[in-house]
């Protein structure tokens, strides 16, 4: 679990100030991108499926999108809550450049209200609520260049919220060759998540559950905006994975879990990584009981036998199911324990044994 407090001590020691919020800005006001004007001065926001009717002074529901009279704005541009650098595989990216580090960055606010969120101070507040650091698009690839990270990951919180600082960094991080990543609910609008996904080198959707009825109880949001995410992301070609969390007694029935893995097989294609994690409790359920391991292992047993090829157990460190196997010849080829990578077989993107292609984003 990833608490406020830490964050801004990592900061502050990546950025060699003494407290957050202590350097001058650099960053300027940012527009927001897809929105609309109305009469009276209102905005729409087209960013995400709840298309928030702003009146002027007021924010979104994700709280950090701003009517000023009559155009809408960011307020969290060149404003990250958190800045840090550990491994890929915390995501988790498990297909994508495989025991290298990321620079993570995060902004407060989020457009989905989930029950069980960890990083609930940060996603759930106002950006007047957290500590925040001033640091640019170019500041945030700088940094990445100093911490030798080849990676700049946007996590956390929600990417979408903070749409156009993700897009300003991804462009001036690709023409540094520094690759990014978004983990990410993808509760977004089909035309700003194209344009992202031509922006970035990889993203992690959580597939959260696969009934209106979760999303609607538990995450405050709705199920088909973010399928047609799935879609659109695999239809870019931009690296995909997919993470399940199994919460006991709201998603964890099997029937579900095996009408999802015959749908992502179907829409999103039998390649694409499916992790399948275990739920602690935090936020507003933190009397529901951890998953049981067996659930997860349940889990990855009706993936495999609904033919996705890569599935995986997670938040269980140690566990068989963390590991990659050839699709084909079955041997191990990347073994992991937690976020380490302890070996890594693969060989130009295929399997040294068979020579089977696996997929995945490897060097």
């Amino acid at each position: 679990m990833v608490k406020s407090a830490a964050l801004f001590v990592l900061a502050a020691l990546l950025l060699n100030a003494s407290a957050p919020g202590t350097r001058a800005s650099s960053s300027p006001t940012r527009e927001a991108e897809y929105y609309r004007r109305l009469d009276n001065k209102l905005v729409a926001c087209d960013l995400c499926p709840r298309r928030c009717v702003i009146q002027p002074g007021g924010r979104g529901a994700c709280r950090v999108r701003e009517n000023r009279d009559g155009r809408l704005y960011s307020v969290v541009y060149g404003r990250p809550c958190s800045v840090g650098k550990e491994p890929i595989e915390k995501a988790p990216f498990f297909h994508f450049l495989p025991g290298r580090q990321r620079l993570t960055i995060a902004t407060a606010g989020c457009n989905q209200s989930c029950k069980y969120c960890q990083n609930w101070e940060l996603s759930q507040a106002r950006p007047e609520e957290v500590q925040n650091h001033d640091l640019s698009p170019a500041e945030v690839v700088a940094l990445a260049v100093k911490e030798k990270a080849p990676i700049i990951c946007f996590t956390y919180t929600e990417p979408v919220v903070f749409y156009e600082y993700v897009m300003d960094i991804a462009r001036l991080a690709r023409a540094q060759g520094i690759r990014t990543a978004v983990v990410t609910g993808a509760y977004v609008n089909p035309e700003p998540l194209r344009e992202l996904c031509s922006a970035v080198d990889a993203i992690k959707i959580d597939l959260k559950g696969f009934t209106p009825e979760f999303y609607r109880n538990v995450c405050g949001s709705t199920l088909e905006p973010v399928l047609e995410a799935c879609r659109t992301v695999a239809q870019s070609g931009t690296h995909l994975e997919l993470v399940n969390l199994v919460v006991p007694a709201l998603n964890d029935d099997t029937a579900t879990i095996r009408k999802m893995c015959r749908w992502i097989r179907e829409n999103v294609g039998d390649t694409v990584p499916v992790h399948f994690t275990r739920f602690h409790p935090d936020y507003r359920l933190q009397n529901s009981p951890p998953t049981p391991t067996a659930t997860l292992e349940g889990a990855v047993a009706i993936a495999r036998s609904e033919h996705l090829q890569f599935t995986y157990v997670g938040n269980v460190p140690g566990h068989q199911a963390e590991n990659t196997c050839c699709p084909a010849c079955g041997r191990t080829l990347v073994r992991r324990s937690g976020y380490s990578v302890v070996e890594n077989r693969v060989k130009d993107g295929k399997c040294p044994f068979c020579g089977v292609r696996v997929a995945g984003v490897w060097q």
